[in-house]
């Protein structure tokens, strides 16, 4: 059973495009190694569920890889916003872990078949055909282009610990939220922490 039985942000306050890129990046639960997407059937049910294409679409495994490496690209895009502090060690460590997620998304990106059109008001990327893949994606990355043009991007964050990575919604009128929930991961961390202060291992 997933640890994060129930979202732990308040809807009513979470956009739709915003919801749908958090949704996505929670169809992996880190803590207990629980992933939804693990069939090209389950992906197409996690998007048909959502509007993005149609129940009866065919999706393969290249579809599948493509999808999860687009998924956990974006959440190392989203770790920027929650930073943890670390060592100069460690920073180089995370800075190259990061470059090495996000180029596999940007890879997979540059494999679809999708076209940008620049309008007046806006930027989108729109498929070009008729590949339900690339139909998909297209409207994930449209939540993405709407959740920024609505100054909500910076809002969107990944749990900072380690072991979790949760995406959610920060809804604090100061944008300070660094867990997924202050209850469950904030107060292990912080556990953690004072021990090591009291045990002088921090």
């Amino acid at each position: 059973m997933p640890v994060h039985t129930e979202p732990l942000d308040r809807e009513a306050d979470v956009p739709e495009p915003a919801r749908l890129i958090r949704d996505f990046l929670n169809t992996l639960e880190r803590q207990i190694g629980d992933e939804s997407l693990d069939t090209p059937a389950a992906l197409r049910g996690w998007m048909a569920g959502r509007g993005l294409l149609d129940a009866d679409a065919r999706l393969d495994e290249h579809d599948l890889a493509a999808a999860t490496a687009i998924r956990e690209g974006l959440r190392e895009v989203l770790r920027s916003h929650t930073p943890e502090p670390a060592d100069a060690a460690d920073q180089k460590a995370v800075a190259a872990e990061r470059h090495a997620v996000i180029g596999a998304m940007n890879r997979a990106l540059g494999d679809l078949p999708m076209r940008v059109e620049i309008t007046v008001d806006t930027v989108r990327t729109l498929p070009t055909g008729d590949a339900p893949f690339a139909r998909a994606i297209s409207g994930i990355l449209d939540a993405v282009r709407q959740t920024r043009e609505a100054g909500g991007w910076s809002r969107l964050k990944i749990c900072a610990r380690h072991s979790c990575l949760w995406a959610f919604y920060d809804t604090s009128r100061n944008q300070t939220r660094r867990w997924c929930s202050m209850a469950g991961c904030g107060n292990h961390v912080k556990m953690k922490r004072a021990y090591a202060r009291r045990t002088g291992r921090g």
